[in-house]
């Protein structure tokens, strides 16, 4: 789990009780946050490799950054909190359309780095580049302000990072649904980032830098088919409540995985919140207790 934040919220005397006792609860379980020149303990008798964020002095591993100490096989590494997306070949990003120029469109990725896309899935579902022709259609294609899921590629000359779509349908212009933006430290790297809540007919995708989309499930994203169909009632009220729910374990600090997501959207049914109620502070005190017990457990 992330490093736990200093969170702001109006409690009332009892709110505010029961949100500090999990919060201490929470801190007596989480002993990984560390700050500049922290020691890092481990066992001197067996081989370990100094990753980020760690340093060898005198015989003793130091952090040499804030964040919190992961140990993955061997290598012991400090992940940095509340830093901005720092790109990596291969990431799985969600990003928005700013600029559809000659030949690209450049997308923000909550970066220092802006991504470049130049192709798209064509309907033969074969990825291509534009020709001169699609060129002149490409706001046919995407404009302003629609949201893409693509790969990180290699960086371009100009500091931008080229976007690349696998041939799947999961990649491309995502429709139906919404965007929630995170810090990137509470998102995990992983083999799987594209989530499928089939109970609930939602896709739900964790962005690597920190862009999260919550939409309908999708049969097919190519952006050459146009769907206009309108979303359930049903399918929009499930979108905004795991929309909430994201918002809420964004707020107390909390690592998103869609177990921990999921959890949250079954606690606000459960507990009969409605959704407009969920960014209140009663459910963040109930979030936070649930966070607690669930950890005393584990």
């Amino acid at each position: 789990m992330g490093k736990l934040r200093e969170v702001e919220l109006l409690l009332n005397q009892t709110q505010k009780v029961r949100f500090e006792r999990a919060m201490e609860r929470l801190q007596s379980r989480t002993n990984n946050s560390v700050i500049v020149a922290d020691s890092i303990p481990f066992n001197h008798d067996e081989a370990f490799l100094k990753g980020h964020g760690t340093s060898l002095v005198d015989g003793e591993s130091l952090t040499t950054v804030c964040g919190v100490v992961n140990h993955v096989d061997k290598l012991v590494y400090v992940r940095t909190l509340r830093a901005r997306y720092k790109a990596e070949v291969g990431d799985i990003v969600v990003g928005r359309v700013i600029e559809v120029a000659q030949s690209r469109w450049r997308v923000e990725l909550n970066s220092t780095q802006d991504g470049l896309l130049t192709s798209m899935n064509m309907p033969d579902a074969v990825q291509k580049r534009n020709t001169s022709v699609d060129e002149l259609n490409m706001r046919n294609i995407l404009v302003e302000d629609d949201v893409v899921c693509a790969q990180v590629g290699e960086s371009q000359r100009d500091g931008s990072l080229q976007l690349l779509l696998a041939r799947s349908h999961k990649y491309g212009k995502l429709h139906k649904g919404q965007l929630l933006k995170v810090d990137p430290y509470l998102v995990r790297r992983s083999n799987l980032h594209f989530h499928f809540i089939e109970s609930l007919g939602i896709d739900l995708i964790l962005g690597r830098n920190g862009f999260i989309w919550v939409g309908e499930h999708a049969q097919s994203n190519d952006p050459m088919v146009v769907d206009n169909e309108i979303i359930s009632s049903k399918t929009r009220q499930s979108i905004l409540r795991i929309g909430n729910a994201i918002r809420v374990l964004s707020t107390l600090g909390f690592t998103l995985t869609p177990a921990v997501i999921m959890e949250t959207f079954n606690l606000s049914h459960t507990e009969n919140v409605q959704i407009h109620d969920m960014l209140g502070s009663e459910f963040h005190v109930l979030v936070t207790e649930r966070e607690a017990e669930r950890r005393t457990r584990a």
